[in-house]
């Protein structure tokens, strides 16, 4: 088993799908989005999964309506981080 290639972060995908969504990389560089997405995953809970599919049959939509939730509370304190750190 490798630990890189067959567990992952179920959050990874919800903070880069939202990132995407938002269209950051077009108004900041990949050094930017990549200080952010470190920034939002330290803010979350690890929900660890080895099949994205487990998640999709497993996961009340409750819950994952409060994870997309917490994704987005995380990247506006983020976001508002970054930008007085970035001004500065």
């Amino acid at each position: 088993m490798k630990l890189d290639t067959d567990i992952h972060n179920y959050y990874e995908q919800l903070v880069l799908e939202k990132i995407e969504s938002l269209e950051i990389e077009k108004k900041h560089d990949a050094d930017y989005i990549a200080d952010l997405t470190c920034l939002v995953l330290n803010q979350l809970r690890p929900r660890y999964i080895r099949f994205e599919v487990d998640m999709a049959f497993y996961l009340p939509a409750s819950e994952r309506q409060q994870m997309e939730m917490n994704v987005i509370n995380a990247i506006d304190l983020s976001l508002n981080y970054l930008n007085d750190h970035y001004r500065k």
